[in-house]
């Protein structure tokens, strides 16, 4: 017997929500039964793609609906803090965009919520919840290329400059650091084992006053190290790259992963493809209904200590090149 579907709510309909309802849509146990949104015309255009029974044109009337069962906040990052505090109080489970919060000092706000209202709570980083990076963890952990020493990785493209637009607003938290950079980073302290003891970042500001380009060196204890790039005014080469004892792990675009390619002397190299259907965040989605299933108010793949510890890491790098946004 399949299980009972979980009902979701989504507040605000962008690009990224869009992504995750088409994700939701290849999960039988999942149902997309509300939308929140201050655009009517919106709300009629992402209620008559997805089917979307219940439509809010107000983001309290959304969370106090009685037919959702968990709230994925997509909105910009600015609102993160606010809005999940939101769905919280009306007693509703969250799964946040990445992410989580503009900085740590609001993502603690939202852990503390969470855990004063025995909420589950967790970060929308997708990426790590995809088939291939199951796989290649714990094949990591387990010796794939021995120990891991070194990471590097990067995102970057260049985006159409518009002083309006999300990635390069203040006043929406833009910049390619948390648009993007949030990714490399991400994997960098994942894979190498927890908080950076020392950072040295550099960043480039545009005339926004938001970072356009930046690249970190983050040291570990051990020893270990990872160079992170962002961009959103160049491409770059968009790969992970995992060294260690034993030989490499390449990944293109390791970000949404569906390959990986293992180089390790006098071997031939160990190709492993895990291609999936739709968007990719469907996955982060299924493991949040587990978890609400399973009693859990938190993930153990990437638990909010790990959301916060990523968080200060951000902070860090962007006071050392100097991103400031509005209300900090």
């Amino acid at each position: 017997m399949s299980a009972t579907p979980i009902r979701w709510g989504i507040l605000g309909p962008g690009k990224i929500a869009q992504k995750f309802a088409s994700g939701l849509q290849t999960l039988e146990d999942a149902t997309l039964t509300a939308i929140g949104t201050r655009d009517p015309l919106k709300a009629i255009s992402f209620s008559t793609d997805f089917q979307v029974p219940n439509v809010h044109l107000s983001y309290d009337s959304m969370v106090a609906d009685p037919e959702v069962d968990i709230v994925y906040v997509a909105t910009p990052h600015t609102f993160h803090l606010e809005h999940t505090l939101l769905a919280l109080e009306a007693g509703k489970h969250v799964l946040c965009e990445k992410p989580l919060a503009r900085n740590a000092a609001e993502a603690n706000l939202m852990a503390q919520k969470a855990r004063e209202k025995g909420l589950f709570l967790m970060e929308a980083m997708w990426t790590r919840y995809l088939p291939l990076w199951q796989w290649l963890k714990p094949e990591l952990d387990n010796g794939l290329i021995g120990e891991v020493r070194m990471v590097q990785a990067d995102f970057g493209f260049n985006a159409p400059f518009d002083p309006e637009d999300r990635k390069f607003n203040p006043e929406l938290a833009g910049g390619a650091l948390l648009d993007v950079g949030i990714y490399p980073v991400s994997l960098a302290c994942w894979l190498l084992g927890g908080k950076p003891v020392s950072i040295t970042a550099k960043g480039t500001l545009g005339t926004t006053g938001v970072d356009e380009e930046n690249m970190a060196l983050l040291s570990f204890a051990n020893g270990k190290m990872a160079q992170v790039t962002s961009a959103v005014s160049c491409e770059t080469p968009k790969q992970g790259w995992i060294m260690g004892t034993e030989g490499v792990v390449q990944i293109p675009m390791f970000w949404r992963a569906t390959e990986a390619i293992v180089h390790r002397p006098n071997h031939h190299p160990l190709y492993m493809k895990m291609p999936f259907e739709s968007s990719g965040l469907q996955f982060q989605a299924q493991y949040a209904m587990d978890c609400l299933r399973e009693g859990r108010t938190a993930s153990v793949i990437q638990p909010m200590s790990e959301s916060l510890m990523i968080m200060e890491v951000l902070d860090e790098i962007r006071k050392q090149i100097g991103v400031v946004y509005p209300g900090e």
